[in-house]
């Protein structure tokens, strides 16, 4: 919609009628305060105005002073100035203020159309190369994790997705650190009616309270020291798409009620203009914290959390997820091998062992580490135990030889049995000898039936 803004009805219903004839849409106003009125309820696609009102009808003053407020309230809206009393000092003044481009009164159709068209042109050009700057600053790196669900927890989650998915419901995401909960958050885009719109990812815990209005909702030039050029913020690059927000627990309680008002209203003013904007934006949040416990403790507004939680999603963690972690570890595997051009690489039997045995601490996170590590460190094409660098029980002492015929899970069994016995059933004492953690040590006494005592100290 073009804004045209004249004290003269003639002028307005010709203007009107022109753009008509040629496709444009517009929106006539009588006055400067009427202009700014539109400016601010909606942006137009461009403005056309006079700059002389009825306060004078010469120094063109009353319409550089719209100019600027035009300005104040969106920087980014083309303007064309026009008059009757054209000189090249007020055509000089009018493009130092922001003008596009400069009409003298009585105009001609068909430079008119022209110029109208240009600075239309050239404004969708600037949005295209902002929008384009600001998508490869926030989205480069994001690398689509191997997602491998085989077993039944995950399974279970995948059917929640596949529900959950096609609809407008925002959607919180629990889990673990490192159990891939940005890969369910796109999952979810993905299988949405946005899928074809961005997908924007925010990490809240990576942002500064003093810059968090600025990143979220974008400013305009000049709205604080180092604001030299107008920024897009993350709800508006996701508008009509998904935005994702990683670490939800870490929004500071200051900004909370601001992302609170932006999800009931869809709406937001850029930091340092007062042009109101509205965004279509689907909501995925995601935390490892004890989000309830935060809310208990003060730190976390209810009614914010409501809108965040209409559709909860929990990972499970990768010690959950037995039958996912050695084709997860093949895969991870094959991918950082291609990237450090090792050729095809493999993991031995007792390698896939070792990573069926171990607790996971780090999740997903830390096996796509480990075979990464062991694709640039392993001395030959197969991935050998001892390569992968986990934990592994101590030798049995001088003297005390194992029996004959054990296999590798009964030599294990029978080292934790030895351990828990000789440190009288405390875990840790128990675990410390073995050289293993506490939750690799309970993994083991789950997977041979033992009994324990945790007698901890």
């Amino acid at each position: 919609m073009i804004l045209i803004a004249d004290d003269q009805r003639d002028v307005l219903e010709a203007l009107r009628l022109l753009l008509k004839g040629e496709g444009l849409a517009s929106r006539c106003v009588g006055s400067p305060g009427e202009a700014l009125e539109v400016v601010r309820s909606g942006a137009p696609s461009l403005v056309l105005m006079d700059l002389n009102y009825t306060r004078d009808t010469t120094s063109g003053q009353e319409g550089l002073d719209l100019l600027a407020g035009i300005r104040a309230i969106d920087a980014e809206v083309p303007v064309v100035a026009m008059t009757a009393w054209g000189s090249i000092e007020l055509a000089v003044k009018a493009m130092q203020a922001g003008a596009g481009d400069f009409i003298e009164k009585p105009w001609d159709n068909r430079r008119l159309l022209s110029v109208l068209r240009n600075q239309l042109a050239l404004a969708d050009s600037r949005r295209q190369a902002a929008r384009l700057h600001r998508e490869n600053e926030i989205l480069k790196g994001e690398d689509d994790a191997d997602f491998i669900a085989g077993s039944p927890p995950m399974r279970a989650l995948c059917e929640q997705i596949r529900k959950v998915a096609p609809t407008a419901a925002n959607v919180l995401v629990l889990g673990e650190n490192g159990t891939g909960k940005g890969v369910v958050a796109r999952l979810v885009h993905a299988n949405s009616p946005r899928a074809d719109r961005p997908l924007v990812k925010v990490n809240m815990g990576g942002i500064a309270e003093s810059v968090f209005e600025s990143e979220m909702f974008g400013h305009v030039r000049g709205a604080y020291t180092d604001a030299k050029g107008d920024r897009i913020g993350r709800f508006e690059l996701a508008d009509g798409g998904t935005l994702f927000l990683d670490e939800i627990g870490n929004i500071p309680p200051s900004q909370q009620p601001k992302l609170l008002r932006v999800l009931e209203d869809g709406e937001l003013e850029r930091l340092g203009s007062s042009r109101t904007i509205r965004v279509d934006v689907r909501l995925v949040s995601a935390t490892n914290a004890d989000i309830e416990a935060e809310v208990a403790a003060g730190r976390f507004r209810r009614d914010l959390l409501y809108r965040l939680n209409t559709v909860v999603l929990t990972v499970p963690p990768l010690r959950e997820r037995g039958e996912d972690i050695v084709p997860m570890a093949r895969a991870f595997l094959a991918r950082s091998a291609a990237r450090y051009q090792r050729g095809a690489m493999s993991l031995a039997p007792a390698a896939e062992r070792a990573l069926g045995a171990w607790s996971w601490p780090g999740n997903v996170r830390e096996l796509a580490h480990l075979m990464e590590r062991a694709a640039l460190m392993a001395a030959g094409s197969q991935v050998q135990a001892g390569e992968l660098g986990l934990g592994a029980a101590p030798a049995p002492a001088a003297g005390a030889a194992l029996p004959a015929g054990l296999t590798l899970d009964a030599a294990e069994e029978l080292l934790v049995r030895k351990a828990l016995e000789d440190s009288g059933g405390n875990i840790q004492r128990a675990a410390d000898a073995l050289g293993v953690s506490r939750p690799a040590l309970y993994r083991r006494i789950d997977k041979y039936g033992l009994a324990a005592a945790d007698g901890e100290p």
